[in-house]
C-alpha cells in the first residue's frame, strides 16, 4: 500500500496469548497508522461536520432530562453511515431507545428505511416516540417493552444493540439480524490485545460476538476512549 509504513499491517506479537479462532483461517490484524503530531482525534472528528438536526433535537431532549447514556457522536456517525447503505424497504432494529438519539442517527442516515426500537422505561419511550413521530412520521415505531419484543419484527437489515440482550444473550441478538445484515454494539473500551481484554481479563461479551461463526466482525475505535463492534451476519 503506497504511503503506509512497512509495519502498518502487522500480525500480533509472538508473545500474544491467542484463543483458537473458531474457523480454519485466523482473523486479519490491521494497525492503523498514528495520526501526524499536528492532528488530533478532535481535529479528525471535526471534519465530519455538524450533527443532523433531528439528532441535535434528540440530544437536547436527553440533556434536559438529565439522561447521560445516549450513544456518542462517534458511534452515531457510524450508524448514520451504515444506514445509508440500506434500501427503502429495509427494517432497522434498535434495543435501548433512550431519548431517541441513536434512532435519529439511524433514520437521518437512511433514505426511507423503517425503524423498530424498544425502550423499557415508559417515560423515555413516550418522549422518544413523540420526537421521532415529529421528525420521521411513520418511519419510526417505538415500543415500550423488553428487548425481546424485537423478535416479533425481525429479521433486521441493521440492528443497533445499545440496551437489553447485548450482555445477557448474544446468540438471541445475533438471531435478530438478517443474513447479510449489519449488527452494531457500542460502549466498549478500546483494546490492543487479542483476544480483547477488559481490566486485564477476557472481555466475554465482546468475544461472544467476535468468535461467533455466524458473524464476520471487527472493532472500530469511534473515539480515543470508546470502540464499537461492527459485524455482518454471514450468508450461510
Amino acid at each position: 500500500m503506497a504511503g503506509l509504513p512497512e509495519d502498518a499491517l502487522t500480525a500480533p506479537a509472538a508473545s500474544t496469548s491467542v484463543i483458537p479462532w473458531p474457523e480454519a483461517e485466523p482473523p486479519t490484524y490491521l494497525r492503523i497508522c498514528p495520526l501526524p503530531a499536528s492532528q488530533s482525534w478532535k481535529d479528525l472528528h471535526m471534519t465530519r461536520g455538524p450533527v443532523p438536526m433531528p439528532v441535535a433535537r434528540a440530544q437536547a431532549g436527553a440533556v434536559a432530562a438529565g439522561f447521560e447514556h445516549s450513544c456518542s457522536d462517534g458511534t452515531g456517525w457510524l450508524l448514520h453511515t451504515l444506514a445509508a447503505s440500506l434500501h427503502d424497504d429495509a427494517v432497522i432494529g434498535e434495543s435501548g431507545t433512550g431519548y431517541g438519539v441513536g434512532s435519529a442517527w439511524l433514520l437521518s442516515g437512511s433514505a426511507g428505511s423503517r425503524l423498530v426500537t424498544v425502550e423499557l422505561d415508559e417515560g423515555r419511550a413516550r418522549s422518544a416516540g413523540e420526537l421521532l413521530d415529529r421528525e420521521f412520521g411513520d418511519r419510526a415505531c417505538v415500543l415500550h417493552d423488553n428487548w425481546t419484543a424485537l423478535s416479533d419484527h425481525a429479521p433486521f437489515a441493521l440492528l443497533f444493540c445499545d440496551g437489553g440482550g447485548k450482555v445477557q444473550n448474544p446468540q438471541a441478538v445475533i438471531d435478530l439480524v438478517a443474513p447479510g445484515g449489519w449488527l452494531v454494539l457500542d460502549d466498549f473500551t478500546p483494546s490492543s490485545n487479542w483476544p480483547p481484554l477488559f481490566h486485564g481479563q477476557l472481555d466475554e461479551t465482546r468475544w461472544a460476538y467476535l468468535s461467533s461463526p455466524l458473524l464476520t466482525s471487527t472493532s472500530v475505535e469511534v473515539s480515543p476512549t470508546e470502540s464499537a463492534l461492527v459485524a455482518v451476519r454471514r450468508l450461510l
